[in-house]
Formats: C-alpha cells, structure tokens, sequence
C-alpha cells in the first residue's frame, strides 16, 4: 500500500508541477502550450485524486487556487466579493448528477421542488473582470487575479464596448462580466500578422487578455474588445430599497442599465431539461461570432444559492460543462511552404475540405520540420484535424492504420522556393527551422520592409503592407535603405494615392529618421531580439556602430542576452552588408546612436527619479511616444496611480486616474507643461 501511495504522490506532484505551470502561462503570460480540454483534464484528475487519498493533498495545491495572479505592471486590487471559479464537469452524466444533488439538497432544506430552477447560458472564453460603480460612475475595473486580488485596469476597461461609462441611475454597484475579442476581430488582427510574416495570435481569450493588460489605454481600444456581464456582485440595483429574488431577475435589470448581457438560453427544472439545453448551446456553439468553451448551470434563485453555500474555491450552487475541442479526419493532399520575414520556410498543409468548428476547413498550420518528423505525417495521409482555441486548423495526427503505401515522407527543398538560394537546417531554442539566410531573397523583402515601416518599429504612418507591395512591384524599392530615398513623384504613381496622401508619406517617413537607434535595432528584424532587448542593448552600448565586431562575451554582460540572442547578433552584425547599411542609413539622416552615452546612463537625465502615469488622449504624441520621451529623458512610466506617482499627465477624455491623483494630491501636467519640463 505505501508503494501504491508514494506512486500516487509521485503523479499528484508532476500534475501539480504542470498544472501549474500551464497557468501561469495561461494566466499571467497569455500564451497557452497546451489546450483548454488538456488542462481542464489534469485539473480535474488531480482534483479527483485529492478527493480519494486525502492524504496526497497539499495547502498550496493549484485545486484551492484560482486563476493568475496580480502582476506588478499594475496597483493591487481586493475584491469587495470574491471572484471565483467554477467546477468543471466533462460528461453529462456528471450535469444530471449534479442537479439531481443540488435539488434533493434544496428540498431537504425545505424548498418545495416546484420552485428549483436553473439557469442554463453559454460560458464565454475569454477573461474575467469586475466593474465598479460609485454614484452610477465608473470608478473601477479589475482583472480576476487569484480570485482575491486583481490588477486595476480602469482605463483599459473603459475602451470596452458593452461597458457604460456611467449608468442612468445614481447606484453603487459591482458586476461581473467576461471581456473578450470577436472572432471576425481576431482574424482581421491574425491575417494583418500574417501579412507583416508575424507570429500569429493562438486564440480569442489570450488576445483579449493580452490586451486588456496594456499599459496604454489606445492600444487596448484598438483591440476592439467587447464583454457580456454575466452576473451581479454586490450593491444596489435599483435606486429605491429592492433586492433582486433570481439571477434572470439581475441578468435583466444589468441589461437596462445599459451593459451588454449573456442572454440567458434556458431556465430549467429536471436534469434532463438541463442536459437538453446544454446540447443546444453545443449544436450553435461554431455559428456565434465569438469563441465559447462550455455552459454554465446555477441555481436560478438567489436565496437557494445561499442555502447551498460554497466550497473552498468554487460554488455548490453552479457547474460549468465542458465541451470538447472538435476533430474531423480528411486527407492530406500535399504541404506547400511559404518563407517568412526572417527566411524561416513554414510548412502547411493542403486538405480536401473538411467542416470543422463552424468552418469549412483547407488548410492547417504544421510549424516546422520538427513537428512533421514527430508527428509522422505523409503525404496522402488521412489526418486528425482540429481547431487550436477553436480558430486556427492544426493537424493532431496522422491515422496510420488507414495508409495503403502510397503515402510520401515530406522532404524540404534544398534551395528557397523564391530566390534560389540554398537552405540550410537551423535547431536553435525555437525548434528546428529550415532557413534561406539570402537577405536580397524577395520573399523576405516585402515582410522585412512591413515589419521595419510597423508602428512599433520606425512607426511609418502610411506605408502598410499593400503601399509595401505597390512599391515592391513598381520598382520603386528594393532594399530597405530605399524608403529614405522615395519621393513625392514616385508615390504619385502608385494606385489611389493623391497629393495628400504622398504628402503624407514623405512626412511620415522624414519623421521616422529621428525614432532612435532602439528602434532602428529593432526594425532591423534580428531574429530573438524584440523591442525591449533593442532598447537595453542601446543604452548599454551607445550606437549601432559599437555592435560591428562585439564578441559574445560583451554582449552577455546584459542581463537579457543569452548565448542564443548573442549569436545572432553577432552573426547580423557580422555580416559587411551590415555596416554598410548602417553607414547608409546616417547618411541619409537616420539617428543611429543612443540617448545613453554607451555606459548605460543617459546623456540627458532631466526627468531622472521621476514616474509619470499616463491618461486621455494627448494632441499632438501619441502615449507610446510620450512613453519614449520620458525614458530618453531618465524618468519611469506606471499603469496606474499611487503615491509613488510624481505627476499625472493628462489629455482630453481622461479617465478615473485623473480623479485618483487629485484624491492623492499629485500632480496633474498637461502636454505643454510636460514639453517644458524637457526644454527647461
């Protein structure tokens, strides 16, 4: 028996260790490995196991936990009621159960069984907040946390469609509502990364949750996220004394105060009407324009919610249903490959169609090389398919048993499909690639162009990818340095642009020259390196001059910068073309050097010691630039007020941090004070 114990203490540990790992990334980092069924699989596994051998349970158990954590980027807040999670149920055996439990619990309690309802409604996937209100305004918006302890994302939440800034009744009130993208958004988003050769989005819920969590209020309004307020929390309803009696009751009241709603699909009496419901949520699940992961059954009365109380983490009162993911099987026709931005030659898959998850289905993502080899896919192979986050097609697996012999191992070419050039094999800490390293290949020069003209690159208003394309196609550029070099007559010749618009461009591409030598680093596309490693590498060594010849060793004094992220910067800077291009590029009066002077200080520390918080809409920078400007200048930037803050800087329609500092008494600057702080 100890041996059996010890092997069951063994497994309990090694879900634990993945269970919470898969969260946090989940959670805290929006970027998923592994899918929603996969988790909710070993969360309820090792729930189960507790359960049985008590014994194995521990305090800090990911089972007595919910959701993420508050992160440091924003100030703490403590739920005036806990928002917590709800038991999962796999199968409809354990739903009836479940209600058959609840309602002879009720009744026991003395509730005649005429009068137990439940509520049956879709379980949006997306990510949990609560909304505050004082005095029918908008005070306070807050992610879930661990249930407890959330981040105020105010402003953020404020740029939410189905969220009123301010109710038609004077009420003090919470709610709690689910924030998530549409799907039509999510692949507008996804096709505009494809085109710039980004990584793409992996679904809905972690979009929504990565923009929900911007430091910049505008960046999360261009994610154009919506919300369905799904329950009640705690406060007054109505302006005259009056408690709601059921959830169908909030639910209604919450939508006349003008919030967007979950509409509640069905209120139910027997476990067999629930199961019903839940299998017609299931049937239109693919047909609704925005991504769901199961249904939700309550109680409906709130009185017989309290009855039932609640267990240590979730309710007694409420299940939610988890469907699985969908999987179709169809035939893999062939694997075409496409070359990205920085040579990497992607496989995918060519199907016969297939209608999966609402859609009809023709081709799927297969990554890399790697996966192919693992995976043992062939061509002319009967594949598994399904939908990852239930948007993007991936191959599963391939159906052996099926095969009659005339399936072919996939080979990659051995010279890039679009320049000619020889491929070589590249198994760095991405997995293995297949990469053309030409840097004059044309299949990377459209995406190399798009992604250095891109706002967090040079930030070129104007020159999106079908400008890039036009440009490419009429021989207008053919390297990047060449974008300096454009002029007004040569835009004039391309489709649909007029005066205004080449007047633009040529302004737009002026004002890039001076965005700095981290942004520049950047724009470069060096693979590893993102915008953040850009800026800590210039401000430690000065000018993109002092990276021609930099050794590992150097490089690797930076905190950032691995041995991975060292050689391919060597192997950049390495290259003649290089600082050829660098040469060029100041030539044509491009800032190359830093704000620092090499050593990692700057050379201009008028705002050092300093934190500003950001608010409204400024007139003439946008909050990403006056972000800049303050770091180029020694000072630092938070998400929210506290008092730390030293000023507040303020634009029109600002929002509830504007209150929050004069509460605090610091002080509120507005653009042109904050531009005479630099002259000064």
């Amino acid at each position: 028996m100890d041996e059996k114990i010890n092997q069951l203490r063994k497994h309990a540990e090694e879900l634990r260790e993945k269970i919470l790992r898969a969260s946090d990334l989940y959670y805290n980092h929006d970027a998923p490995e592994i899918s929603d069924f996969e988790y909710d699989a070993m969360f309820d596994e090792l729930k189960k196991l507790e359960a049985e051998y008590p014994e194995l349970d521990k305090e800090d158990s990911p089972t007595h936990r919910v959701g993420g954590v508050a992160s440091a980027k924003f100030e703490k807040v403590v739920h005036p009621v806990k928002m917590g999670s709800l038991t999962d149920v796999f199968n409809e055996e354990d739903l009836m159960a479940f209600v058959k439990k609840s309602t002879e619990a009720l009744i026991s309690a003395g509730y005649s069984k005429d009068d137990i309802l439940y509520s049956v409604e879709p379980k949006i996937d997306g990510l949990s907040i609560s909304v505050t209100y004082t005095d029918g305004k908008l005070t306070m918006g807050a992610t879930r946390g661990d249930g407890n302890v959330g981040e105020n994302v105010t402003d953020n939440i404020m740029t939410i469609s189905g969220i009123p800034h301010k109710l038609p009744d004077p009420l003090n009130l919470t709610v709690r509502g689910e924030a998530y993208m549409p799907k039509d958004v999510f692949e507008r988003l996804n096709s505009i990364k494809e085109e710039n050769g980004e990584k793409l989005l992996a679904n809905p819920r972690n979009a929504a949750a990565g923009a929900l969590r911007r430091l910049d209020a505008s960046e999360t309004a261009a994610a154009h996220l919506s919300v369905f307020v799904f329950n009640y929390q705690t406060g007054n309803l109505w302006t005259e004394e009056r408690q709601p009696l059921t959830h169908a009751e909030t639910i209604a009241r919450i939508k006349e105060l003008g919030f967007s709603t979950i509409d509640i699909h069905a209120i139910v009496k027997t476990p067999e009407e629930a199961v019903e419901a839940i299998r017609e949520i299931g049937e239109k699940r693919f047909s609704l324009p925005y991504d769901i992961d199961g249904a939700v059954i309550k109680v409906n009365t709130l009185a017989q919610r309290n009855t039932l109380g609640e267990n240590p983490s979730t309710p007694k009162w409420a299940v939610a249903f988890k469907y699985p993911p969908e999987k179709k099987e169809t035939r893999l026709l062939k694997i075409e490959t496409n070359v990205g931005r920085t040579g990497v030659l992607t496989p995918l898959a060519i199907l016969e169609p297939v209608r999966l998850a609402g859609t009809t289905v023709s081709k799927a993502t297969l990554h890399n090389i790697d996966i192919i080899r693992q995976k043992d896919i062939r061509v002319g192979d009967m594949v598994v398919v399904q939908k990852a986050g239930e948007i993007i097609p991936e191959i599963v697996s391939s159906v052996k048993e099926k095969r009659n012999g005339t399936e072919q191992i996939f080979n990659f070419p051995e010279t890039c499909p679009s320049c000619g050039e020889k491929l070589f094999y590249d198994n760095d800490d991405e997995g293995g690639a297949i990469r053309c390293q030409n840097p004059s290949c044309p299949a990377q020069l459209e995406r190399r162009i798009i992604h250095f003209a891109s706002r967090d690159a040079m930030n070129i208003d104007g020159m999106g990818p079908a400008v890039v394309r036009d440009l490419i196609e009429n021989g207008l550029i053919s390297k990047v340095e060449d974008i300096y070099s454009l002029k007004k007559e040569d835009i004039l010749t391309l489709p649909n642009k007029g005066q205004k618009s080449a007047d633009n461009l040529i302004a737009a591409i002026e004002k890039s020259k001076a965005r700095g030598a981290a942004r520049l680093l950047y724009a470069f596309g060096i693979r590893h390196i993102g915008y953040e490693t850009a800026e800590a590498l210039t401000q430690k060594f000065g000018s993109l001059d002092s990276f021609i010849g930099i050794d590992s060793d150097k490089l690797m004094t930076l905190e950032d910068i691995g041995e991975v992220k060292a050689a391919s910067l060597i192997s950049f800077f390495g290259q003649p073309e290089t600082a050829a291009l660098i040469s060029h590029l100041k030539s044509l009066g491009l800032v190359t050097e830093s704000e620092t002077n090499g050593n990692g200080s700057l050379a201009d520390e008028k705002l050092a010691g300093l934190t500003f918080v950001l608010t409204g809409t400024l007139p003439t920078m946008t909050r990403g630039e006056a972000t800049e400007l303050i770091k180029s200048h020694g000072g630092k930037t938070a998400g929210s007020v506290s008092k730390k803050t030293d000023y507040v800087l303020a634009g029109d329609d600002a929002g509830s941090k504007l209150t929050k500092a004069g509460e605090l008494g610091i002080k509120i600057i507005y653009e042109t004070t904050f531009l005479k702080m630099l002259e000064e």
